[in-house]
């Protein structure tokens, strides 16, 4: 009896070992991955893109056999741009759906939002599109960021091209939110080394559809440069009211306006908008073949033009395939750390910087770069800057 006991004991206790070990998400013939997007909010434009490039990646994975003989499963959720949405989506995907990890998820409060949900269950949260410095910072082992932050995007790009315009006369219109005033900050902290101050700031709520008091403000303070902590429709809000009113300041937005729709939403009174950004925007006459050939793929695929979020969709599954690959057989959130930890990702078709991971390395790169809409498309105008 006491014999039988001993090997029911230890059988129990592999049986527990395994259980332990084994990640929710992975199964013999599959990855499960999630991901929050807004597909009817206020960015549900960069949601959707999101959303078809990690397909288009996760297709083309699967109909090579997937990763280690495993193939991928991803399932989104909508947050419509809500915090409190995200959480609702994140509970559904970490506990009904058992999410291996949580990618590309959109938006900096609603990821902020949503981590405790996944940490609980030691969910990964990886490659979210959005650069605020909290995806990576303060450490925690299941953040993994991929793009320089929004603050540093500001610190560097401010300065240098506050310099360039020799603008007398700095000022801010930004976003209420954790979005906006990473970008605010970065903006003032790269002003401050250079001995400057803002001269104005304005402020408006998430959602907010008119900006005439706020251009009039600055405006009336004679800004000759204006800092823009704005994503899609406040960016071309913003600047259509200051073009009506004969204000006609540099713009200078940070990479969450960096996208296609702000030129083919806003026309040409958005010619000369700055932005700060890693990824060249994919053109389908665009000079590089290998960016052509890729954005007439995606085209094919989905019947519309792909923009810089569907590189950014696309890339996160890449980056992704490449760490649990590294793992092995045997993924495990365990095993896909270990992997990251030594994880390089070399510069792509794009122009993305190269990548670095480490124990205590969980942002892949501080570089970024501007653009500038130039008769109505994004032009590369400056070589990489990277956060000292």
């Amino acid at each position: 009896m006491q014999r039988k006991f001993s090997l029911v004991a230890a059988a129990l206790a592999l049986v527990g070992a395994s259980a332990f070990a084994q990640s929710q998400g992975v199964s013999k013939t599959e990855i499960t991955l999630g991901s929050i997007q807004d597909l009817s909010g206020p960015l549900a434009g960069f949601g959707k893109q999101v959303r078809l490039g990690m397909m288009l990646r996760v297709d083309e994975a699967n109909e090579q056999g997937g990763v280690n003989g495993r193939k991928l499963r991803l399932q989104v959720e909508d947050s419509g741009y809500d915090p409190r949405k995200a959480v609702l989506a994140a509970q559904k995907l970490v506990n009904q759906d058992k999410i291996f990890a949580m990618v590309g998820h959109i938006g900096t409060a609603q990821n902020m939002a949503a981590m405790p949900v996944q940490f609980q269950k030691n969910v990964i949260n990886f490659f979210p599109v959005t650069a605020a410095r909290e995806m990576y910072d303060p450490f925690h082992r299941l953040k993994y960021s991929f793009a320089a932050t929004y603050y540093d995007q500001m610190r560097q790009a401010v300065p240098m091209l506050v310099k360039e315009k020799n603008a007398k006369k700095v000022c801010s219109m930004y976003q209420d939110d954790e979005f906006g005033l990473e970008v605010f900050k970065g903006a003032e902290e790269g002003l401050k080394s250079i001995g400057m101050t803002f001269a104005e700031v304005t402020t408006y709520k998430r959602g907010a559809t008119d900006f005439a008091s706020q251009m009039q403000k600055l405006a009336s303070s004679q800004c000759d440069f204006v800092v823009m902590g704005t994503i899609i429709r406040e960016t071309i809000g913003g600047i259509a009211t200051a073009r009506r009113l004969g204000f006609n300041p540099t713009f200078l937005g940070s990479s969450a306006a960096y996208t296609d729709l702000i030129h083919k939403l806003g026309g040409p009174a958005m010619n000369g908008l700055y932005a700060a950004m890693q990824v060249q925007h994919p053109y389908l006459d665009e000079a590089s073949q290998p960016i052509r050939f890729w954005a007439n793929k995606y085209k094919t695929k989905f019947n519309e033009d792909p923009t810089v979020f569907s590189v950014y969709g696309y890339n996160a599954v890449d980056a992704f395939i490449r760490a649990a690959t590294k793992a092995g057989a045997n993924l495990s959130t365990d095993s896909f750390i270990k992997a990251m930890d030594t994880m390089v990702i070399p510069a792509d078709i794009f122009g993305s910087a190269e990548m670095t991971f480490g124990p205590q390395k969980r942002l892949g790169s501080n570089a970024s770069r501007l653009s500038q809409i130039q008769d109505g498309r994004w032009k590369v105008v400056s070589p990489y800057f990277a956060s000292k």
